[in-house]
């Protein structure tokens, strides 16, 4: 037993080591599912601890819906962006970054006025001409300040890239290899109009990408389009306020190892991006573009500031997704990627973070293939909890002291399913040792008292209750003479009583019996406990005639194998009783020692009428009782009115000869007629009488083979001994039984 346990145990360890290298390599593959999962951990790190708003030189001028309803519907003309950037940097503004491109001319321009609109006179038309052009009055204002323009590139894949003008180079350097197949590549470059371009202190890419579910998480630090290097809108701010010097990015066999920016080190995933650490949206960092035209605008809100110029109006769909399950206008994250830059606090997730999860993942997975098997449920659960939360609790600390994310949820979702399946292989192993148990409990017992002490443990205690029972005994006759004719054949005797033993006990499990003993070659069986049977009586008279039947049957091809080897044939004989009526049944015995039985004069009644069986030649004999309760359902034959030994009271007998079928025929129903005839003869002294209906049961028993011989030959020695010396006058025709 212990040899198997230590099998199935190893078996399924080696099961679960394999599972857990595979879950190692999905780690290493990264599925999106894998993705997803580790992406909402830390979404729900930042949605419980989000980063604390500062007072930062960083601001939003937003072109709002009201700005646009004060001002007029979009775009606007070019020369009202002049104006706001005039008076930003006259109130003190370092740098001004454009979220939004001006990548054609602009329609508003007084030349173009006149081109589109023929219908003026020629006067107004060449007046129109000669005035600056829009774009040319936004150019000048942009060498007036520090501007950044806003770079993108195709969203569609069905775009048709135009030949774009000179793409013009950021200052950088590079060291290390080309991060090829790493950095972020953008095929197309929409520039603004060249006169722009040329009149902007620099320019940033806006273009931004969410994770596959949707929510901007990861902002580009550095990317490549057509083939030149580009920081994102917010570094290439940085950049240009703190001097203008390249910046400088770093690369390695793994990919971009960071940027060099503003005299700082920004370090970076392999494809050059970070994660921004950020607060919840704030009203205000927004200022509306109107404010800055109208007077409103007080200039210590820009003075010293590095502003973005960006939308939040509705119709012109600039929202992103953020861990904290709301959209924000994009311009916002370029916002808080710079303030991060700033007080240096994006989140990191180090080089190092894949190794130490795996490891983690590794080591607690192993343990708990080690301990499962051999720990206390409770205490596993409780260890695992303990273990499992320790492993959340660390990633969340290091979030919130280091501003490092290290992944907690692959490792743990990883032990739950070493826990869940090592739980599952010991739980199969436990019940195939029930079922093995059940099995071997079931060979002395019935399925039904074996489920009710599995369902009821605590009923395995002294004690009993009263219930209504059938019972059945059931004793080989003549076994001695079996026993010598294989007196040098010991084995073959095991099996022909195993054999009959088999058939007893499969004919009363089938009826759902249970069996209280084996006593040798004798059963004890009974009906309606521990589980109760509504047709209890019944089902342990079908259980008689099929054990009757099995033995005729096991007779029949054993006389067929002695006649075929030329052996001596033995029959097996055997009677049975069966008796109904109240009973104690449960737990019978000494506190250490004890056996689910039943006791009481019906236990008592059937063990007599089992040994009445040979004095009347018949296999079953039922008790008044018993073959009152089954009625005309089965074919019943009385027997006599008999005193059993060790009893006051007289018990009227039945033999049980068949099934209703037979209860039907017309042979049966003249015996069974002639039968009550002779007996209430017999009682009432009619001897002649009595002796006439015996010699017609006689040709009725001969003709159809009643197998009445002996209960025939009983009443005529009776009838001949009274005639020679009759009863008593207070003779009620009770016979006494002189045997058990």
């Amino acid at each position: 037993m212990f040899g198997r346990f230590i099998e199935s145990v190893a078996v399924a360890r080696i099961i679960a080591l394999a599972l857990i290298f595979f879950a190692l390599f999905v780690r290493v593959a990264d599925p999106i599912p894998v993705q997803l999962v580790r992406n909402l951990t830390f979404d729900s790190f930042q949605r419980i601890l989000p980063r604390t708003p500062e007072a930062l030189p960083v601001a939003i001028i937003d072109i709002d819906d009201a700005s646009i309803a004060e001002l007029g519907q979009w775009p606007w003309p070019r020369t009202r962006f002049a104006e706001m950037i005039d008076t930003l940097t006259s109130y003190g503004a370092v740098a001004i970054a454009f979220d939004v491109i001006f990548a054609e001319p602009d329609r508003l321009s007084p030349k173009a006025v006149a081109i589109d609109n023929e219908a003026l006179p020629l006067g107004v038309s060449q007046a129109l001409s000669q005035l600056p052009d829009n774009d040319d009055v936004l150019a000048e204002a942009f060498q007036r300040a520090r501007v950044i323009v806003g770079q993108t590139s195709v969203r569609s894949a069905f775009h048709r890239a135009t030949q774009s003008a000179e793409v013009q180079d950021v200052p950088h350097a590079t060291m290390g290899p080309p991060p090829d197949g790493f950095i972020l590549e953008l095929p197309d470059l929409v520039q603004n109009l060249s006169v722009l371009e040329d009149a902007a202190a620099g320019r940033g890419m806006f273009s931004i990408r969410p994770d596959p579910d949707g929510v901007y998480r990861n902002l580009p630090m550095v990317m490549r389009a057509e083939g030149h290097l580009r920081l994102a809108l917010a570094p290439e701010m940085l950049r240009v306020a703190t001097g203008g010097a390249p910046f400088v990015l770093r690369s390695n066999e793994a990919g971009v190892d960071g940027v060099v920016l503003a005299r700082q080190f920004v370090q970076t995933s392999a494809d050059g991006t970070v994660r921004p650490y950020l607060t919840r949206s704030r009203q205000d960092r927004f200022i509306p573009a109107a404010d800055v035209l109208n007077g409103t605008l007080k200039p210590a809100q820009v003075s010293g500031k590095l502003l973005f110029f960006g939308t939040s109006a509705v119709g012109l769909g600039d929202y992103r997704a953020t861990p904290f399950g709301v959209s924000v206008p994009g311009v916002e994250l370029h916002a808080q990627l710079l303030e991060n830059l700033l007080t240096n606090t994006l989140l990191q997730r180090p080089n190092y973070a894949i190794s130490v999860e795996l490891t983690v993942t590794f080591l607690l997975c192993l343990l708990f293939v080690i301990v499962t098997p051999i720990m206390n449920a409770k205490f596993l659960a409780a260890s695992s909890l303990a273990f499992l939360v320790t492993c959340g609790w660390g990633s969340f600390l290091l979030f919130q002291n280091e501003r490092i994310l290290l992944d907690a949820s692959f490792p743990i979702v990883s032990a739950l399913a070493t826990i869940i399946f090592m739980s599952t292989a010991n739980y199969m192993r436990e019940e195939k040792r029930r079922r093995d148990i059940r099995s071997a409990f079931g060979h002395y017992v019935s399925e039904d008292l074996v489920d009710a002490i599995s369902d009821n443990p605590d009923g395995l205690q002294l004690g009993g209750e009263t219930r209504e029972l059938t019972l059945l005994f059931s004793d080989v006759r003549g076994f001695t003479p079996i026993a010598e004719s294989f007196r040098d054949n010991p084995a073959g005797l095991t099996r022909l009583m195993n054999t009959f033993l088999n058939l007893q006990s499969n004919a009363i499990l089938n009826e759902r019996g249970t069996i209280d003993k084996f006593m040798g070659d004798a059963v004890m069986a009974f009906w309606n406990a521990p589980l109760p049977h509504e047709d209890h009586v019944r089902a342990a008279c079908r259980a008689a005639l099929l054990m009757r039947d099995g033995v005729e049957a096991l007779n029949a091809k054993r006389q067929k194998e002695a006649q075929d080897t030329g052996t001596v044939f033995m029959e097996i004989r055997f009677g049975i009783g069966i008796a109904t009526g109240s009973c104690m049944v449960g737990n019978m015995g000494s506190d250490t020692r004890f056996d689910y039985t039943a006791m009481g004069d019906p236990v008592n009644l059937a063990s007599r009428l089992e040994g009445q069986s040979s004095t009347y030649g018949k296999t079953v004999i039922v008790a008044a009782e018993t073959a009152r309760r089954v009625g005309d359902e089965f074919a019943l034959l009385e027997l006599d009115l008999v005193r059993l030994k060790g009893k006051r009271q007289a018990e009227h007998i039945f033999a049980l000869l068949g099934t209703s079928e037979l209860r039907k025929n017309a042979p049966f129903q003249q015996i069974w007629s002639r039968n009550a005839e002779m007996l209430h003869a017999y009682r009432s002294r009619e001897w002649q009488t009595a002796k006439n209906l015996l010699a017609v049961m006689a040709k009725l028993n001969a003709d159809h083979d009643f197998g009445l011989d002996r209960h025939l030959a009983n009443y005529r020695e009776r009838i001949d001994a009274f005639e020679m010396a009759p009863p008593p006058d207070d003779w009620d025709g009770v016979h006494d039984a002189t045997s058990k």
